[in-house]
């Protein structure tokens, strides 16, 4: 029986299919026919952790479906998510005289999901780009919604485009080989969505973490589909974050800062994410936007993932430089994202310094 599972994100003629199914690598290359059925040639883009596990036997599907490959092997991880790295990428793809008709394919996380989509946008003004996530946090978010970037020293992503992919092709059974700090931190984003838009979804989450943190094979694919469906469903509404996708950045404001401030080498984003998810509970109860107990019901999910939870201690003025770098602030206004209850998330563009350093104070 097949337990595929199949959502469309609806963006007119840029429209794509996000396609989850338990061993389905191996039918990525006919998959590609099926959407470039012109195309002849493809570059695959993995790193130096992905490639070894899964590089084979991509290029194995793709060249029985009779596609050319090329492939480029960058740097793991966040702190090769730079100019210097996407420079590399963009001097592959020169080399490689892709043309416009010619998709490039992300295999990997969301590092190389962002740099690839980055590099894509660029490259010839524009070429298709596949997303093949390789990790949770990649299969539940950054694979979806078209965020490309790479990071600069004064903030993360704050270099990109948005540029959606033409496929996300997800097969759930590539988790089996992924360490269990990145798993952990690819259920920080699940969290997420239960937090901004679904409270019955964040109740599942505490009921079931057990079978999650193991990969139950029918509930992995469920939440990953249930989040790829909300954020499918932000991003159609709002795809260049004029209003509602910005609720998707709960936990971001802070996390970023944490990111940038620990030089992208202390914490993956996930993990960040939660710290800053946590900070937002805080000042939402602070300000008296929430009641008393927020905070508290989300560090116990936390603390059933297994994930930090101890807020790292820098200045309010080190906080404040950080945060003032995000790319989501409207002018000099820093925007939180702040939460009412569990499911209801809102942004706030009335937070004042005071109300940083009273919330920095309290967690030293």
């Amino acid at each position: 029986m097949s337990h595929e599972k199949l959502y469309r994100l609806d963006l007119g003629d840029r429209a794509y299919d996000i396609h989850i199914e338990a061993g389905s690598l191996c039918q990525l290359g006919y998959a590609m026919r099926a959407r470039f059925p012109k195309a002849k040639r493809c570059m695959i883009v993995s790193n130096t952790v992905v490639a070894p596990l899964y590089l084979a036997q991509v290029e194995g599907a793709l060249h029985e479906a009779n596609w050319d490959t090329q492939s480029v092997i960058l740097p793991d991880g966040e702190v090769h998510k730079n100019m210097t790295t996407w420079t590399t990428l963009m001097d592959a793809l020169m080399a490689s005289k892709l043309s416009r008709t010619e998709p490039v394919i992300a295999l990997g996380g969301g590092v190389i999901g962002d740099m690839v989509g980055f590099a894509a946008s660029c490259y010839r003004r524009g070429i298709p780009f596949v997303q093949v996530p390789t990790t949770l946090l990649a299969q539940v978010d950054s694979s979806v919604g078209g965020k490309t970037a790479i990071n600069h020293p004064h903030g993360k992503n704050m270099i990109g485009a948005f540029y959606q992919p033409q496929l996300v092709w997800i097969d759930p059974c590539v988790l089996q080989t992924l360490a269990i700090r990145e798993l952990r931190a690819g259920i920080a984003e699940l969290i997420k969505y239960g937090l901004i838009r679904d409270a019955e979804f964040f109740a599942f989450l505490q009921r079931n973490m057990k079978g999650i943190l193991s990969l139950d094979a029918t509930m992995i694919a469920d939440v990953i589909y249930h989040s790829c469906r909300h954020k499918a469903e932000v991003v159609m509404a709002d795809e260049t974050e004029q209003g509602e996708r910005a609720l998707l950045n709960l936990g971001h404001t802070f996390g970023h800062a944490i990111e940038s401030m620990t030089h992208y080498q202390r914490y993956l984003h996930g993990e960040a994410v939660a710290l800053g998810t946590i900070m937002a509970a805080r000042l939402s109860e602070q300000l008296g936007f929430a009641e008393s107990g927020l905070e508290m019901r989300i560090r116990a999910l936390y603390r059933n993932t297994a994930l930090d939870v101890e807020i790292p201690t820098f200045t309010v003025s080190e906080w404040l430089d950080a945060m003032g770098h995000d790319k989501k602030n409207v002018g000099s206004t820093i925007r939180y994202i702040l939460l009412r209850e569990v499911g209801v998330a809102f942004v706030c563009d009335s937070v004042c310094d005071a109300d940083i350093d009273t919330l920095v104070q309290s967690f030293q």
